[in-house]
């Protein structure tokens, strides 16, 4: 048991660690504009494909060693899907940023569709897949039982805690970070201290899709396997670790998805694995009634 146990508490922050990053896309739009970008999750799937593209173009190429090909991959789909982010903003978003709070909502939504209808005649329905590129794993025992660790695991693991403490770094000691967090404490006055506030929002959507596409490649690397409506499930469950966190933490973001990713493991093994993802819209639901600040998020004051 302790070694079921064990085996799927791997399991569960590997998938967490993956969800922590794309909620991050949430939070940050969230805290800087108060929207829920929707359209995230597909771009998390747009990723997914391109982390595909990079594999072949580079192999065609002849570059097979594991670290040129994830490293030329990783920067091939960061910077592809930061283009979709900005265009996402530019579009669905900028036109829209003085209107009423429901239409960016269904701007957002109007864009997913848009994104999944554009794939699915691109790349077709049918599910891709990709080759193993990381074999090998490490067996450690444990009592009368033992645990399975990958090494793609582990790298998955040790990459989401680097984006993490890369995105941590520019948002506490870079300008850039300091105008961010000047706009999402009170845009007016960012405005009038000369902060581009248009600007930010447009960097704040490249970020959040920079770290979907870190996400994508990794769960690429560790499933194999994906399609055109791969965005949405896991899109749900990424927002549903960003309300858990505390949406507009950054921090809250990586602990409510490694939070739900080690919770739906468990279930799965304890409970039933076909209802894992009912559990996991529970939990939301149940955040949403009794906790909707979340973990490390903080009540909102409305000023008067």
């Amino acid at each position: 048991m302790d070694g079921i146990f064990l085996q799927q508490l791997v399991n569960g922050l590997t998938l967490g660690s993956v969800y922590g990053l794309i909620a991050i896309g949430y939070t940050m739009v969230y805290g800087i504009i108060g929207m829920i970008n929707f359209a995230h999750g597909d771009v998390y799937m747009v990723s997914a494909y391109l982390a595909a593209i990079g594999i072949a173009l580079l192999s065609v190429f002849g570059l097979h060693s594991f670290p040129v090909l994830i490293l030329g991959t990783l920067i091939f789909t960061v910077v592809v899907t930061s283009v979709y982010g900005w265009a996402i903003e530019r579009i669905a978003y900028k036109p829209l940023r003085n209107s009423t709070r429901l239409a960016p909502l269904i701007s957002a939504i109007g864009m997913s569709l848009i994104l999944q209808n554009y794939v699915q005649l691109a790349q077709g329905a049918r599910q891709q897949g990709v080759p193993t590129l990381l074999d090998g794993a490490l067996r450690l025992h444990i009592g009368d039982g033992f645990v399975i660790i990958t090494y793609t695991k582990i790298f998955i693991i040790l990459a989401s805690i680097i984006g993490m403490g890369l995105l941590t770094y520019v948002i506490q000691k870079t300008t850039l970070g300091r105008m961010c967090r000047a706009t999402q404490q009170d845009r007016k006055m960012a405005q009038i201290l000369g902060i581009n506030t248009d600007r930010v929002i447009s960097y704040v959507f490249i970020i959040g899709a920079a770290m979907a596409a870190l996400a994508g490649v990794l769960i690429t690397l560790n499933y194999g396997t994906f399609d055109f409506y791969a965005g949405f499930i896991i899109g749900i469950k990424a927002f549903t670790a960003a309300v858990l966190g505390g949406i507009g933490s950054l921090p809250g973001a990586m602990l409510g998805g490694i939070i739900l990713g080690i919770s739906e493991a468990q279930f799965a093994s304890l409970v039933n694995s076909d209802y894992k993802d009912v559990f996991s819209f529970s939990l939301l639901v149940a955040i949403l009634i009794f906790r909707p600040q979340g973990l490390l998020g903080k009540p909102q004051v409305t000023k008067v």
